[in-house]
């Protein structure tokens, strides 16, 4: 079941100005869902231009180079929590 609550959020003038102006007969509700959902889908555009463009062999050795960098990263962290 979902319930639709009411939130009051603080933006500045000039970015409620802005609203005003794309808004029309449409709700502030509205125009930010349709924004939300336009910046998502530009988001993905941007992400499937990447897509497949590793072979195999390159993305299994970027996968392992990663691994590395983490663990060395997790490794020094812990020592210098530790030191503290």
């Amino acid at each position: 079941m979902y319930i639709d609550y009411m939130k009051t959020i603080m933006i500045r003038d000039d970015i409620y100005r802005r609203l005003v102006e794309i808004k029309g007969d449409k709700s502030f509700s509205t125009i930010i869902e349709e924004l939300i959902k336009e910046s998502k889908e530009a988001r993905n555009g941007r992400l499937m231009k990447f897509f497949g463009i590793l072979n195999e062999d390159e993305a299994k050795q970027l996968e392992e180079d990663t691994k590395k960098v983490r663990e060395d990263l997790n490794e020094a962290f812990s020592g210098h929590v530790s030191s503290n």
